[in-house]
C-alpha cells in the first residue's frame, strides 16, 4: 500500500493527526528528500518504522524511537531496527497515541526516560456517550493491544510517565501528570452552546517534551478543544469570554481544574511536582485546591495546537511551533509567564483584522465559541485576555498568514553541517501538497528573535496567499520531500536527524 502525505493540521472540521492516519492509504509516491545546498546530503539511517514521532539517544549509535499508533518504543542500534523495549496500550484515535519522549539530563546515572501518551480505556455506557467510563487511566500503564475507538479513553487519558531504562527495556517508575483527553462536546449540558451536532473528537493533544538547561521538564499540551480560561476566555465560552461565568462543558470549568487544564506549557520537577520558582506558584498557593495546584505547574498558556518544542542549546531559550486554525501559524519564543494569545489573538496583534476576516469566513473546529467573537481591534483583543498576575502577552517571533502546518522544530548544535548552519532553527511541516519542506531560520545576535532572511520577510510574517501556498517562503527553504516531519534533532555525531512520519524513516542530513 502506498503512502500519501496529508497535512498535519486542523483546517476547519479536519482533525490534526487523523490526517496522518489517512496517510497510510493512497497510491501516490512522494519525491525523495532533497536539499537546497549542494554541499549537504541526505540519507536514510533507518526505515521500517510505523508512524515514528519521537527519538531519544542512549548512545552515539543507540537510539529509542517511538511510534504514535502502536504505542511501541523501538530500539535502533547501528542503523538496525531492533527490539521493542516497551509496548503501551494506547488510544490512537486522531491526535492521540504515544506522542513524546524525553531523557533526563542525568540519564547516565538515573536512567530516567519520560513518555507522553494516551491510554486506552473502556467505552462510555451506551445510554450516555458523553461521560467516559473512567476518570483516570490504570495506575500502572497497561501494555499490549491498542484502540482506535474515539470514546475509548478516560477523561484524563493523556499522561506523562517516568520509566527506568534497565539496559534492555523500559520499566515503569511513576506517573508524573495526568491530563484531559476525552472529547464529546455534543452533550445536552450545558445547553445552548451551539455544539450539539459536534461528533466526538481526539484532537489537539500536544505531547512534545524537553528538558531545559535548568533541569526542568517542559511539556507542551494542546487545547484539546476546550474553551476556558487557559484559552483566554475568562468566563468560559460566552460570546466575548467575559461576563457571567459559563461552564466549558459537562465537567465544569472554565477554571483550570484537571479536566480543563489544557492549552498550556508545563514546567515540572523530575518527579512531576511544581518548581517553587514557576511564574504562578504563589498565585496557585493563594487559589488552593486542584485549580491552584495546576496553576503552580504552569509556565505559559494561550496555546492552541503545537507539535514542536525545542530548547536553544546556546541561549537556553524555549521555542515552540503552533498551528493556527485557518490563519496564522506561529513560531514562539516562550518566556516565563507567557500568554501566547489564543483564542483572542493568533499571529501578530497588529494583524487582528486579517485574523478575524479569515476565521469568521471559515468553519470552526469547535463552534461553542464562534470566531465571530474575535475582537475588531488589537486593543480590545488584548483587553480580553485572561490575565494571571505575573503573566504577559508575547507576540509570535514569526508567522504564516495562511497555514503551512509547522510540525517539529529543532536547533543545529555545533558545526557538523558547516559554520553557516550552527545554531540555526529548523522547522518541518506536513507533507501535502508541498512535498514535506524544511525551513531554516537564523536568529539575531542575542538569540532572542528571528533574523529576517529577506526584505519581504522583514515584518516576520510570510504573507502567503492561501493554505499550503509558498509565496514569500523561498528564502527560508532548506529542503523538500521529507513528508510529515515529526522530530528534528542534532544527532550524537553532530548531523541533523529528521523523522518522517509518512515515510517511516529517520533521515540524516550531513556535510558531503
Amino acid at each position: 500500500m502506498g503512502i500519501r502525505a496529508i497535512p498535519l493540521h486542523a483546517p476547519r472540521r479536519a482533525s490534526v493527526v487523523a490526517c496522518i492516519v489517512a496517510a497510510l492509504t493512497g497510491t501516490g509516491a512522494q519525491a525523495a528528500p532533497a536539499l537546497v545546498d549542494p554541499a549537504l546530503g541526505v540519507r536514510t539511517v533507518v526505515g521500517g518504522l510505523n508512524l515514528p514521532i519521537g527519538i531519544a539517544f542512549l548512545g552515539s549509535n543507540d537510539w529509542l524511537v517511538i511510534e504514535k499508533n502502536t504505542g511501541r518504543v523501538r530500539r535502533v542500534q547501528n542503523g538496525v531496527l531492533g527490539a521493542t523495549v516497551l509496548d503501551l496500550a494506547v488510544n490512537n484515535a486522531e491526535d492521540r497515541g504515544l506522542l513524546g519522549i524525553a531523557m533526563h539530563p542525568q540519564f547516565a546515572t538515573n536512567h530516567y526516560v519520560y513518555l507522553f501518551w494516551t491510554c486506552r480505556g473502556a467505552p462510555p455506557p451506551d445510554n450516555n456517550p458523553y461521560v467516559p467510563a473512567a476518570r483516570n487511566c490504570t495506575p500502572t500503564p497497561a501494555l499490549g493491544a491498542d484502540s482506535g475507538g474515539i470514546n475509548q479513553v478516560p477523561l484524563l487519558g493523556n499522561r506523562v510517565d517516568r520509566f527506568i531504562w534497565d539496559g534492555t527495556r523500559l520499566v515503569f517508575d511513576r506517573n508524573v501528570v495526568q491530563l484531559r483527553a476525552f472529547q464529546a462536546d455534543g452533550a445536552p449540558t450545558p445547553p445552548n452552546q451551539g455544539d450539539s451536532s459536534e461528533a466526538p473528537r481526539g484532537i489537539h493533544n500536544g505531547g512534545k517534551m524537553r528538558f531545559g538547561q535548568d533541569g526542568k521538564l517542559y511539556v507542551q499540551v494542546g487545547d484539546v478543544g476546550r474553551r476556558s480560561q487557559m484559552q483566554n476566555l475568562p468566563s468560559g465560552p460566552t460570546p466575548t469570554g467575559t461576563g457571567p461565568t459559563e461552564p466549558d462543558d459537562q465537567f465544569g470549568g472554565p477554571e483550570p481544574d484537571d479536566a480543563h487544564f489544557t492549552g498550556v506549557i508545563l514546567r515540572l520537577n523530575a518527579d512531576g511536582s511544581a518548581p517553587t520558582d514557576n511564574p504562578f506558584y504563589s498565585v496557585g498557593a493563594q487559589t488552593g485546591g486542584e485549580v491552584g495546584r495546576n496553576l503552580q505547574k504552569l509556565w505559559a498558556y494561550g496555546v492552541r495546537n503545537g507539535f514542536g518544542l525545542a530548547v536553544d542549546p546556546y541561549s537556553g531559550n524555549l521555542w515552540e511551533s503552533e498551528n493556527g486554525e485557518d490563519a496564522f501559524d506561529e513560531l514562539n519564543r516562550v518566556t516565563r509567564g507567557s500568554n501566547l494569545g489564543w483564542i483572542q489573538i493568533q499571529g501578530p496583534s497588529s494583524r487582528i483584522a486579517q485574523y478575524r476576516q479569515i476565521e469568521v469566513n471559515s468553519v470552526t473546529v469547535q463552534p461553542r465559541w464562534p470566531m465571530s467573537g474575535i475582537a475588531t481591534s488589537s486593543s480590545v483583543a488584548l483587553s480580553r485576555l485572561f490575565k494571571l498576575p505575573g503573566s504577559h502577552y508575547d507576540q509570535p517571533e514569526f508567522s504564516w498568514k495562511y497555514p503551512l502546518a509547522p510540525t517539529s522544530i529543532g536547533f543545529q548544535l555545533g558545526a557538523g553541517l558547516g559554520a553557516a548552519y550552527q545554531g540555526n532553527l529548523f522547522v518541518g511541516f506536513s507533507g501535502s501538497p508541498l512535498g514535506g519542506p524544511l525551513f531554516r531560520f537564523r536568529l539575531n545576535s542575542n538569540r532572542s528573535a528571528i533574523a529576517p532572511s529577506a526584505t519581504n520577510l522583514a515584518d516576520l510574517v510570510m504573507d502567503n496567499k492561501r493554505r499550503d501556498d509558498m509565496t514569500e517562503g523561498q528564502p527560508l527553504l532548506f529542503g523538500t520531500g521529507f513528508g510529515i516531519v515529526t522530530e528534528i534533532r542534532t544527532g550524537p555525531n553532530g548531523n541533523l536527524l529528521v523523522l518522517s512520519l509518512t515515510d517511516g524513516r529517520v533521515y540524516e542530513v550531513y556535510r558531503r
